[in-house]
This record gives C-alpha cells, sequence and structure tokens, in this order.
C-alpha cells in the first residue's frame, strides 16, 4: 500500500515537473530566425506577380515555401530544446500535436472565441449574410477559392505552427509561462509590418502604408497574446488554429455596418458586444484551465 502511494506521489511530481531550462539568448534568436525565415518565404519568388499577394500564382508560390519554413521551424525546437526534455517527452508533444484533450482544445476555446464576437455575430444575422452558411454552393465556392483556402486554411495553420507551436516550447524554457505569452507575440506583429513595403509597391503613400502597418501590427500583437496563452493553457495547436481561422473569417468588428442598423437593433447590437466581451473576461481563466486539457506540460504556475 505504501510503495502503492509512493508511486502515485512520484508520478504527480513528474507531472509538475518545471521545464527544463535553456538559455535565453538561445530561444529569442531561434525566435528570430524562424520569423525572418517565414516572412522572406514569401519574397523568395521572383515573379512578375509577386507584388500581387491575391494573385493564384503567387499564393501557390508562398504555400510551397512557407511549408518548407514550417519543416525548418520544427527543426529549431528539435536542435535547441532541452536534451532533457525531448528525452522526458515525445516531441511532437512539445509541438502541441497530442490526442489526450484533442475534443476540448477543438471546440471549447472555439465557443469562447464566438461569445467574444457575439455582437458582430447578430449584425450578421440582421444582414441575414449568416444564410449563405447553410447553402452548399457557399461551401463548394470557398473550398474552390484559393484566397480563402489561404485565409482560413493555410495562414492560421502556418502561422500558428511557426509563430506558437514552435516559438512558444522555445520561450517556455527560458521564461515563464506568463513572460513567453507576452514575448511570443512580438515576433508574430513584427512580422506583419512586411505588408507595409507591398502597399508601397502598389503606390500607396508612405504615410497611409505606415498608419495601416501601425494599427495592423497593433492588433496582430493583440491577436498573439490570446494565442499564445492558448497554446501555453491547452498545450494543444488545435485550439489557436482554430480560433485563428474563425477570426480572420469575422475580421475586425464593422462600426459602420453597426451604426447602420436601426435605432432597436443598434441598442441590441451594442448591449451584445458589450456582454460578449464581459462574458469572454470571465470564462476566459475557467475555460482554459490546463486540467481541461490534461495539459501539465506548458503551464506549471
Amino acid at each position: 500500500m505504501f510503495n502503492k502511494s509512493g508511486e502515485m506521489e512520484d508520478a504527480v511530481l513528474k507531472e509538475l515537473e518545471p521545464l527544463p531550462q535553456i538559455s535565453i539568448w538561445t530561444s529569442v534568436s531561434c525566435c528570430f530566425a524562424m520569423a525572418i525565415l517565414y516572412v522572406g518565404s514569401l519574397y523568395v519568388w521572383g515573379t512578375k506577380h509577386n507584388r500581387d499577394r491575391d494573385h493564384p500564382s503567387t499564393i501557390k508560390r508562398r504555400f510551397a515555401s512557407v511549408s518548407v519554413v514550417m519543416g525548418l521551424a520544427s527543426l529549431f525546437v528539435y536542435f535547441f530544446s532541452s536534451e532533457e526534455l525531448l528525452k522526458r517527452e515525445n516531441f511532437p508533444v512539445l509541438l502541441g500535436l497530442r490526442w489526450p484533450g484533442l475534443w476540448q482544445a477543438a471546440l471549447i476555446p472555439y465557443a469562447l472565441t464566438t461569445l467574444l464576437f457575439l455582437g458582430p455575430i447578430y449584425v450578421n444575422i440582421q444582414n441575414e449574410s449568416i444564410r449563405s452558411y447553410l447553402d452548399l454552393d457557399y461551401w463548394r465556392g470557398s473550398f474552390n477559392s484559393i484566397i480563402w483556402l489561404r485565409n482560413l486554411v493555410m495562414a492560421p495553420l502556418s502561422e500558428e505552427f511557426v509563430f506558437r507551436a514552435c516559438m512558444m516550447p522555445l520561450i517556455l524554457q527560458s521564461c515563464s509561462p506568463l513572460m513567453a505569452v507576452f514575448i511570443t507575440p512580438l515576433f508574430f506583429g513584427v512580422a506583419h509590418l512586411h505588408h507595409i513595403a507591398e502597399r508601397l509597391s502598389l503606390g500607396v503613400k508612405l504615410s497611409t502604408a505606415l498608419l495601416i502597418g501601425l494599427f495592423q501590427f497593433s492588433y496582430t500583437t493583440l491577436f498573439g497574446f490570446y494565442s499564445a496563452f492558448l497554446f501555453a493553457r491547452t498545450g494543444h495547436l488545435i485550439a489557436p488554429f482554430l480560433v485563428h481561422a474563425f477570426c480572420n473569417h469575422m475580421g475586425l468588428p464593422d462600426l459602420q455596418d453597426l451604426w447602420q442598423q436601426d435605432l432597436w437593433r443598434r441598442i441590441i447590437a451594442i448591449v451584445l458586444y458589450i456582454i460578449g466581451f464581459i462574458g469572454w473576461m470571465f470564462l476566459l481563466p475557467y475555460a482554459t484551465a490546463p486540467y481541461l486539457y490534461d495539459n501539465t506540460l506548458y503551464w506549471n504556475v
């Protein structure tokens, strides 16, 4: 009886073991290199269509190059992680690829994010755009659209894999989970500044391109905080991937569309905006509790 109790205690202590540590310079340098590789892969193709990010030729080439970067990014995790950690955990687990807690990670954070968008969803229903989701032709057209596949599949998947599944395991070996959540989104935000150069090449004024770029950096960094938090709390890649795809689909709230609603619908929408945000804030720590996802690796605090 005593031996069994001792074994159980040893198992619990092993589960709650802190991550082995690596140098902060190592982890930050690896993340910086991965960010450079990711952005560079978008411009490695010297084609006449490279300026137009929506041209099918450009999108297909970028699909290929970011796929290569995803493979390279996983090698950074493998070669620069602590040997002790690699012996202790299966490598796919470090990248958030595991079975325990998978369905919870797919559903709960997605539902939580839907709550955050309660107001915009209500406005979409009033505009009857929600009906298109029940139309089979809508989904056929979407899956046949390479721009749709980029925005809702490849971009979220590749960005979450590189900037969360590969960067977070390294930063978490150098910093506390909360510190890691605040560090890695900076790489994600800066990586989106390349759009400034794209706009300049299309003839957009420098001041306008900088203003749009700064705004984009702000909201991508804010989303990065949320996405990194989801990865660290759930220990799953699927959670930030699905949330990222959903946010790309919804876009930023259209306040002009909100204001064009009649008075009572506008009031209801504003109330739902507030309820959604407050509800999301209140439920965030409970809906992302690591025990729900069997996550004892990345949030031992």
